[in-house]
C-alpha cells in the first residue's frame, strides 16, 4: 500500500461523521437505528449459514415461513423479541442474550 493510499483510510466512525453528521443529528440517528435492524438480520443470516440450514429448514424449526425468514435476513421486516428468541433457541440451538447499556 502506498503512503498516499494509507492516508486516505478513515475509520467507520470518521466515515459516518463525514457523511451522516455527528451523533445526535437526525440523519446520523436514522443511520444508527437502521444499522441496528440490519445487524439483527445479518446475525440471523450468518448463524443460519454456520448451522448449515436453509431458510426453509430454519422456518420449519421455528414454525414460520421461508418468506418470513428471508424478509428478516434482508431487513424488510422487523422481528419481535419473542420470535427472535424462537429463531435463536429453537431454530439455531443457541441462547439469546440481551443487554442495555446506559
Amino acid at each position: 500500500m502506498s503512503k498516499t493510499a494509507k492516508s486516505d483510510i478513515m475509520s467507520l466512525e470518521q466515515f459516518k461523521d463525514r457523511h451522516y453528521g455527528k451523533r445526535g443529528t437526525a440523519k446520523r440517528d436514522e443511520l444508527e437505528a437502521g444499522y441496528k435492524s440490519f445487524k439483527i438480520g445479518a446475525l440471523i443470516h450468518e448463524a443460519r449459514l454456520e448451522k448449515g440450514l436453509t431458510q426453509q429448514e430454519l422456518a420449519e424449526k421455528v414454525g414460520t415461513t421461508k418468506s418470513y425468514i428471508s424478509k428478516l435476513e434482508n431487513n424488510v421486516k422487523e422481528v419481535r423479541l419473542s420470535t427472535l428468541q424462537k429463531i435463536v433457541e429453537l431454530g439455531l440451538g443457541g441462547q439469546l442474550e440481551l443487554s442495555i447499556k446506559l
